[in-house]
């Protein structure tokens, strides 16, 4: 085919641009050799988790085992001729290098024949696991002052007599020079890095547990990553870019769960404001229905003092929360959720409210702040109060690094290697239609609609300061966290004014999208697939955001298979209901595996014991022959840039583009 033919003037240009990459023939021809190689490797081991909520001690673990990845690669190897009680240390070791090796160096008193056979054995370890990958891409992989020593040993043939002397004086020289430590600790790392090529984070980083930025840190160091934006995620999200509700929102639900450490040591950001209204305002107010849940741990450290200033700084906020609410209902009637507006609708004479027809006493109508005329204006106070602490949000430069990842590594939705991943749900009506949002004078349904409302999250965040774009960003990143069949909520309405407020529990439910119904259907879940270009034997949407009841039965697997919901269960609230700590999944070039966790004994502990976290694995479907890379997204791409490269080939030959012979 004449290139000129296939290419008009402006790719004439681009092939031009990629001769000065490529600038004769045998530099092309040599990356197309490499692509098509690449192409014919298997496919990496993809990692999916979700919902860790703050859980950094077991998601530091799970991401560590790579969910029992690492665990298998050792027993493949090392079952028939290592002890059991040896493979737990070794695991140990790779997941905990530098505390395990302290522990080991207290106890052993030969450490340079310790030494000698470990070094053997993690060179096995990562012989295998860097077995799926070219040479190029391991060597980039490995810290950069070992690389050569580690590239010689990994392909070092031990049954060679004179390679075996010269693998043997590489170890005795790193034991000799006192460099062992350092270097176990960078092959137990390399190995992390190699037995899983790809992580998805299926959403909620933050809340309930102690330190989701200790999360994202990990995860900012993390080699490939993308993120499916939770429910949780958002809403800080929408803290960080100077939404008042959310910070509202954000502080709320942390002192009602007494999860303050995040936000005063995790982000710097300082509560005293907050703590000096609530003590002046609410001195003297009914509290009882705003008491922050403790476990007996904190139970212990918690004077009755502390527990009141808690109760009245949690009530503080929340009316503040409820006034803000109420303003963005009243500022978008497109969100459709005017029955919310729940403030002007209390009888104070009669300590009650109607809703939906229905009236229900209340428990506390102690409002000092409220205006009955006006219930959704600030005071001067209030609104002071909340600009001051949206400014500590705006101005925690940690927070705002972990947004940023959070954007640049994230959406609402990702399509992947035939999967398609999100953590809520795609709405859909009682019907089984796909629900129809009424925005900016648009109808939008499905893919269409989420990818409008990953745009106008981003113009949250992005969008010049005071813009219309930007405010009604922050406005819709709160529709996002709690609106009407949100798709990363998925539920008709929250009730946190009736769980605060009213005695009566029937107010309290949160009716699921019905998504939630039709998702065990495996023709509502091709169709779903087909909405977002996906079709095949073996595509799934992988989900989180719901607890997996598995003490009663339930079954992450639904529609046969076509939907997995991997809900992490790390959260330590959920674990009572679901009677296990969730899933992860695994998906390599052979299979799909499910994974079931138990709940994490503690990093501690872990190390000590040598304690993994209990699972089990179950592949619940096997590939018809092993995936090469050229199946996969990135075989795709690599092919794109084979056919380019081959069309600079062409260029070449027929003169239209000179060749630049370098000396």
């Amino acid at each position: 085919m004449e290139p000129t033919k296939a290419y008009q003037p402006e790719n004439l240009h681009y092939l031009k641009m990629l001769a000065r990459q490529y600038p004769n023939v045998q530099a092309a021809s040599t990356e197309i050799i490499n692509l098509h190689a690449i192409r014919n490797l298997p496919k990496g081991t993809e990692h999916f988790i979700s919902d860790v909520h703050g859980e950094y001690e077991a998601f530091l673990h799970i991401l560590n085992s790579a969910s029992g990845v690492v665990r298998e690669k050792l027993d493949d190897l090392f079952a028939a001729t290592v002890s059991k009680a040896d493979l737990d240390q070794l695991a140990t070791l790779i997941y905990y290098p530098q505390e395990k090796l302290e522990e080991i160096e207290r106890e052993t008193a030969d450490m340079r024949e310790w030494y000698r056979i470990t070094f053997h054995r993690l060179i096995e370890v990562c012989r295998l696991v860097s077995s799926k990958y070219t040479r190029s891409k391991v060597r980039k992989a490995m810290p950069p002052e070992y690389a050569y020593i580690i590239d010689e040993m990994i392909h070092t043939h031990y049954e060679d007599n004179d390679k075996r002397d010269y693998y043997e004086n590489i170890i005795s020289t790193i034991i000799h020079i006192d460099r062992a430590a350092n270097f176990l600790v960078e092959l137990c790392e390399l190995i992390k890095r190699l037995a899983v090529d790809h992580l998805h984070l299926v959403g909620d980083i933050f809340d309930r547990g102690p330190r989701a930025d200790i999360i994202l840190d990990s995860l900012m160091n993390y080699h490939s990553v993308d993120i499916q934006w939770g429910n949780h995620d958002v809403l800080w999200m929408g803290a960080a870019s100077g939404s008042r509700t959310l910070v509202a929102t954000v502080l709320a639900n942390s002192l009602r769960y007494n999860n303050l450490e995040v936000i005063e040591t995790g982000y710097g950001i300082s509560l005293r404001p907050l703590s000096v209204f609530a003590n002046e305002v609410y001195k003297d107010c009914d509290i009882h229905r705003f008491q922050v849940k403790l476990n007996s741990e904190d139970e212990a450290h918690y004077t009755e003092k502390d527990k009141l200033l808690s109760a009245r700084m949690h009530k503080a906020i929340t009316i503040i929360l409820f006034k803000l609410e109420g303003q963005k209902i009243l500022r978008n009637p497109c969100f459709s959720m005017s029955d919310r507006l729940l403030l002007d609708k209390i009888d104070y004479e009669h300590k009650c409210i109607t809703i939906g027809g229905t009236t229900y006493p209340l428990e506390d109508t102690d409002f000092p702040t409220v205006d009955r005329d006006n219930p959704y204006a600030l005071t001067e106070e209030e609104d002071a109060l909340i600009n001051q602490l949206t400014r500590s949000f705006l101005h925690s430069e940690k927070l705002q690094r972990h947004v940023r990842f959070l954007y640049s590594k994230g959406s609402l939705y990702k399509v992947y290697n035939g999967n398609l991943l999100f953590h809520g749900c795609i709405p859909m009506t009682e019907e089984g239609k796909l629900t129809t949002f009424s925005i900016g004078g648009q109808e939008l349904s499905g893919k269409v609609f989420l990818d409008y409302a990953d745009l106008t999250a981003r113009r949250a965040y992005y969008s010049k300061p005071g813009s219309e774009e930007r405010e009604f960003g922050m406005d819709f990143l709160w529709f996002l966290w709690a609106g009407r069949n949100s798709p990363i909520f998925g539920r008709d309405r929250m009730t946190t004014f009736e769980r605060r407020l009213i005695a009566d529990e029937s107010t309290w439910t949160e009716p699921k999208n019905a998504y939630y119904q039709f998702y065990n259907d495996p023709a509502v879940c091709d169709e779903l697939l087909k909405e977002f270009g996906l079709e095949g034997p073996h595509c799934h949407i992988i989900n989180g955001h719901v607890p997996v009841k598995s003490k009663k039965g339930e079954s992450p697997m639904k529609a046969g298979g076509k939907l997995l919901v991997i809900d992490g269960g790390f959260c330590k609230a959920y674990q009572k209901t679901t009677g296990i700590a969730g899933y992860t999944l695994i998906y390599n070039s052979a299979c799909f595996r499910l994974v079931s966790h138990e709940p994490f004994v503690g990093r501690a502990n872990a190390i000590r014991e040598n304690q993994d976290i209990a699972s089990t694995s179950v592949v619940f479907e096997r590939l018809e022959s092993r995936m090469k890379i050229a199946g996969t997204d990135v075989g795709r791409q690599l092919q794109e840039q084979i056919e380019d490269l081959m069309a600079l080939l062409q260029a070449f030959r027929n003169g239209e583009i000179i060749e630049d012979h370098k000396e």
